[in-house]
């Protein structure tokens, strides 16, 4: 009998175990954002150095343009002053003192000639790299409320490109939408080390046939991404780049 209740702790004990580790498991929400958790989003390596860089805060509004069908209405880009007050900087940022150099913001306005399915493209005036694997982007729009749906432009480490939906724009105010990168959008291949990442090419916004009439402003600000850089950052000094 005695020996019988032995047994039975250490198996209650090993059930509990069990159910320890299954709880500290990754999940794919983030606790503090309730978006994507980028620690759990294609992990195809046994470390990871996850940081938040900037990818642009929309500081020049020369280097982007506005693209619309003619004959579906006119577009103007502008940079005003202003910004999300919620926007936390980035900490190496902060150490750098470059924190309070995000003083502008990017808008957008678009006057409908007549309601149809249109769609309208804001584009740097070249790609956007992103340093590393990239796990996730963010970025602070102002949607104005309205159905739209805004999407990410990228091109992969081949240059193909890829469409990937951020989500709709019916919201007041400032919000910071974010995105998780697919694992099927090829970022690393190792034999290929010479070019690996992404390119931002830009934005596409989808606008809601019953929202195309009158005039439509957006506004752009803080785009971010999380990204690994183990690799980077673990290359030892002396070893050469593959890249001749």
């Amino acid at each position: 009998m005695v020996h019988f209740n032995k047994i039975l702790i250490i198996l209650v004990i090993m059930l509990f175990t069990g159910f320890s580790v299954f709880g500290q498991s990754k999940t794919t929400v983030n606790e503090n954002t309730g978006g994507p958790n980028p620690a759990a989003i294609g992990v195809d390596t046994a470390q990871q150095n996850l940081k938040e860089v900037s990818v642009s805060k929309f500081e020049d509004a020369g280097f982007w343009t506005v693209e619309m069908d003619r004959d579906a209405g006119v577009t103007t880009l502008r940079r005003l002053p202003g910004g999300p007050l919620d926007r936390k900087p980035i900490p190496d940022e902060e150490k750098l003192g470059l924190s309070g150099d995000d003083k502008f913001v990017l808008g957008v306005k678009v006057q409908f000639y007549r309601r149809g399915n249109v769609s309208f493209f804001i584009r740097p005036e070249r790609p956007l790299p992103v340093e590393g694997i990239t796990k996730t982007l963010s970025m602070w729009v102002v949607g104005r409320n309205t159905p739209h749906t805004l999407k990410v432009l990228l091109s992969d480490q081949f240059g193909h490109k890829a469409v990937i939906t951020v989500g709709k724009l019916n919201f007041t105010g400032w919000k910071k939408m974010v995105v998780a990168i697919p694992t099927t959008i090829v970022q690393r291949d190792y034999h290929y080390m010479n070019r690996q990442g992404i390119m931002i090419e830009g934005f596409e916004i989808d606008c809601d046939p019953a929202e195309t009439y009158g005039s439509y402003f957006i506004y752009f600000d803080d785009l971010r991404a999380v990204t690994d850089l183990f690799s980077e950052e673990t290359r030892d000094v002396d070893d050469m780049m593959d890249n001749w």
